[in-house]
């Protein structure tokens, strides 16, 4: 797996978790307008790794706003978590030049 690729996994991912945050957030503001059909996120793994995100409107007309608040900390945790990723992937870089420098 080339970098490229291993940088692409957690950037993707977060891209997925804005998406989540957004659609959660969408959901909670929009939970008594009339005739409002819930969000939600479709994830699925790309073939050269990260994930690909999508959001499609479900027939639910009806609002579970607990759902979508932990919706929204689950996203919020896995976000941090692919920031750490990328983190660490700069610093094992920098540590990968130090050393053939």
């Amino acid at each position: 797996m080339s970098t490229s690729a291993i940088s692409s996994i957690p950037s993707t991912g977060l891209s997925a978790n804005q998406a989540r945050l957004s659609v959660a957030a969408h959901n909670i503001a929009n939970a008594s307008t009339e005739g409002f059909k819930r969000q939600e996120v479709h994830q699925e793994a790309r073939p050269d790794g990260g994930v690909r995100a999508s959001v499609r409107q479900t027939e639910q007309a009806q609002t579970d706003i607990a759902q979508d608040v932990v919706e929204q900390k689950v996203a919020l945790y896995n976000a941090q978590a692919n920031v750490q990723v990328i983190r660490t992937g700069d610093r094992m870089l920098g540590s990968l030049l130090d050393i053939s420098v």
